[in-house]
């Protein structure tokens, strides 16, 4: 979400006069440099577990809703239906051409190309190759068996780029490479990306309305840990997701001031209320009223 941060930290600044000085380095990062206390906030695209936690108490706030997309490089293909299925033998080396029957079978008002397939990931740990291997956990026991979910993991083949940029730029190079990214690099980029095949059967795409619909017959915790990937919802896209930015609710380590922490708390509380008057125009999802009146309580219990 660093586009979007980038703008509402810039509005912030100009607003009340509080510069905030965030850094891009991957959800991974973000975990780390928040434990080692080297930050005020990080910011993650998969929520820590209990185990991750060790007993501290970490807040998670969400800040928007987002989706993970497939961007492939096919010239002339410019709509492309994928199901778990295909994913997970593409990014298992199992599908090796773009135009395997199995691909062909979904396509058939479209010529597929006889190129290679070539597979872009991550190489940094990331919270958006949390979401797309959470996803293909539960869609695929192939995927499940072999590799699993995590925010790195034992990729069986393909190229590693660094953040959405890296894999972005890694797919634009090559023609006949496919690759995941947060929606907003594909859309700044102009890369075409695949409707993929929900849990209901139907193929929904990462706009709003599917994003959204993702959210439907899913209960909210209270403490905001979710996974939104795979859900029931007739029309949600599977591969959506919440980010949240988190912070240690005893926010007295390390030197930290209590005004600055009543900063903290007040851009928090920016983010999850006028602060969404900035995703649509980026291309990310608002927080429902639902998880804006969650997040607010849970940041009145940051200390």
């Amino acid at each position: 979400p660093y586009p979007l941060y980038a703008k509402m930290f810039d509005e912030y600044h100009k607003n009340f006069n509080i510069e905030v000085n965030y850094q891009a380095i991957g959800s991974g990062g973000g975990i780390r440099e928040l434990k080692n206390k080297t930050v005020d906030f990080g910011a993650t695209d998969a929520f820590l577990t209990n185990e991750e936690m060790k007993n501290e108490k970490i807040v998670h706030i969400p800040t928007t809703l987002g989706a993970v997309v497939l961007i492939y490089n096919l010239p002339g293909v410019a709509k492309l239906r994928l199901t778990p299925e295909i994913i997970s033998s593409i990014f298992l080396g199992e599908i090796k051409k773009w135009n395997d029957p199995q691909i062909v079978k979904i396509n058939d008002q479209i010529k597929l190309p006889n190129i290679p397939i070539f597979v872009a990931h991550r190489s940094d740990g990331s919270g958006t190759t949390f979401i797309f291997t959470d996803y293909l956990t539960k869609a695929s026991k192939s995927w499940s068996t072999k590799v699993g979910a995590g925010k790195a993991v034992r990729w069986p083949l393909g190229l590693g780029g660094k953040g959405n940029a890296g894999v972005t730029a890694l797919v634009e190079q090559v023609p006949g490479t496919i690759g995941y990214v947060e929606l907003i690099y594909a859309k700044q980029n102009k890369l075409t990306y695949a409707v993929i095949k929900n849990k209901a059967g139907f193929f929904a795409r990462p706009d709003e309305k599917g994003i959204l619909a993702s959210l439907k017959g899913i209960k909210i915790p209270a403490d905001l840990r979710i996974s939104l990937v795979n859900s029931n919802a007739k029309y949600g896209y599977p591969l959506s997701g919440l980010t949240w930015v988190i912070v240690y609710q005893d926010k007295s380590y390390a030197h930290r001031s209590e005004v600055k922490s009543k900063e903290i708390k007040t851009l928090l509380s920016w983010m999850v209320t006028k602060g969404q008057a900035y995703c649509e125009a980026m291309d990310y999802v608002p927080l429902s009223r639902e998880i804006q009146e969650k997040a607010l309580k849970l940041i009145s219990t940051i200390n």
